[in-house]
């Protein structure tokens, strides 16, 4: 295991994973902490990851020489879709080592790497493989995203059994603001977010609580 590489997952798809992954790296960097993302596999593009792209405007920078390497989108399917689907549709396999070594390469150009899943935590890779294997068998410190909507609790205490379960680390825990359309009531946000604080202070005492908020994006 890199010591300096974060696997960046979330309770479901939709929940703001990428705004995530871009701000955590916006604020390493302002912080002197030299960071780079990447894709672990993006799906439904064809030459260049969306959710990189995504990544620089959020870190206020153009795309890197690692991007235009594709060191940090290693794996694009056409289909917009679960990775296990998106193989079979374009009929070829994940080069996990092929993204094993780009890995690598940017954990040594890098203090830290940011990897950006797919979907949730329990999103199949192939027909065998779920994401929280794969970082469980990676043994990458965790980055938990999830967004402030009714019925996050649900997903987000379902998301840390299995967790737990399998003895990832959590590193820490994103509660994602930006853009939040499926949730206007500032009630629940807040309720929201009090009850998971204090669940993980309770269960996961040492992971850190990231809050994401609204973010303009030009």
């Amino acid at each position: 295991m890199k010591r300096n590489v974060y696997f960046v997952s979330g309770t479901g798809t939709g929940i703001g994973k990428s705004y995530a992954t871009g701000y955590i790296a916006k604020m390493w960097n302002e912080r002197g902490i030299k960071t780079i993302t990447m894709k672990l596999i993006q799906t439904g593009n064809l030459e260049i990851s969306e959710d990189i792209e995504l990544h620089r405007r959020i870190m206020g920078c153009p795309l890197q020489p690692e991007d235009l390497q594709k060191l940090t989108m290693p794996e694009i399917f056409s289909y917009p879709c679960s990775p296990h689907l998106a193989s079979r549709i374009d009929g070829r396999r994940i080069d996990f080592e092929k993204i094993k070594r780009c890995t690598e390469i940017l954990s040594k150009r890098f203090d830290r790497v940011l990897i950006e899943g797919a979907g949730g935590l329990m999103v199949p890779l192939t027909e065998t493989l779920l994401t929280i294997d794969y970082v469980r068998r990676e043994r990458y410190p965790l980055i938990l995203a999830a967004s402030s909507v009714l019925g996050s609790i649900n997903h987000i205490l379902l998301s840390l059994e299995a967790v737990s379960a399998r003895g990832i680390n959590l590193y820490a825990f994103a509660y994602n603001l930006h853009e939040d359309k499926g949730c206007e009531d500032e009630t629940i946000k807040k309720d929201t977010r009090n009850y998971v604080s204090g669940y993980l202070e309770k269960h996961f005492p040492d992971t850190l609580f990231v809050d994401i908020p609204e973010l303009e994006l030009r």
